[in-house]
């Protein structure tokens, strides 16, 4: 007679074996995805949202606005220092040519002109960046603020979702462990959608529950694995979704 074991896993997660040495095996798995977190530079009130959740994005749309008063003041009077900083320089440049001014206000003018192309760079960067554009092609998941609130610098305003970044996540019992590998193809399948395959592409090196107890051999069963796979078809997949990842173990040595 075969025996089939369960072992506990975390909670609401249960490990699920198929019986006999060489069938495949079946586990209750899971979607995550790595979301890529958009915000801004620095704080500011939200002018505009260009985005909603569901929205498709390519790499550089527009996603949203901020207040920009205080940055474009800034590159006007940058603007103006650095139109005064070069007729400065070009009548210290003048006067040295004709030798009628010195080397020392020649190299102060330069420098003055610098310091300004410099600042003004700078300003033109910060007005730049009030508008705030995706750094990746995705999909919307999380709009966390709205037109009008006031936001800090780094704090998420979206969550994007970029299609290679979805995985599927189970947990293996460690007797398994040198039965699969990286690269390993696995069926996933779940309610709604078709069939498809998922390639191995992390498996733990530490087990995610070990028993309070010296291990013995009832013991080691207890031990689990946290597997991922990357699936062929991410589109067809959706974040929290749980999913069946039937595995085929490879022969042991």
């Amino acid at each position: 007679m075969k025996i089939c074991r369960i072992a506990l896993l975390l909670p609401f997660f249960v490990f699920l074996a198929s019986c006999g040495r060489n069938d495949t095996q079946s586990f209750q798995g899971w979607i995550e995805a790595n979301l890529i977190f958009v915000g801004p530079d620095e704080n500011g009130r939200i002018e505009k949202m260009e985005v909603r959740e569901g929205d498709v994005l390519a790499k550089g749309a527009l996603i949203f606005f901020l207040e920009a008063d205080l940055q474009k003041a800034d590159e006007i009077a940058a603007s103006a220092a650095l139109e005064n900083a070069r007729l400065a320089f070009a009548r210290a440049e003048q006067l040295a040519k004709t030798n009628a001014g010195t080397q020392k206000a020649f190299d102060d003018a330069q420098a003055a002109l610098r310091e300004a192309q410099a600042k003004f760079n700078s300003a033109q960067t910060r007005l730049a960046r009030r508008s705030v554009v995706s750094p990746v092609e995705g999909v919307v998941q999380q709009v966390y603020f709205r037109a009008g609130e006031l936001v800090v610098a780094g704090r998420p305003i979206v969550a994007i979702l970029p299609p290679g970044n979805v995985k599927v996540r189970f947990y293996v019992a460690q007797a398994l462990l040198p039965r699969i590998a990286i690269g390993d193809l696995v069926d996933v399948h779940c309610d709604g959608c078709g069939p498809q395959k998922a390639k191995i592409s992390f498996i733990a090196k530490q087990a995610e529950y070990t028993p309070p107890v010296i291990y013995s051999e009832q013991e080691r069963n207890k031990l689990v694995f946290l597997v991922e796979a990357l699936p062929e078809k991410p589109a067809d997949l959706r974040v929290g979704q749980p999913v069946n990842v039937t595995v085929m173990p490879r022969e042991q040595k």
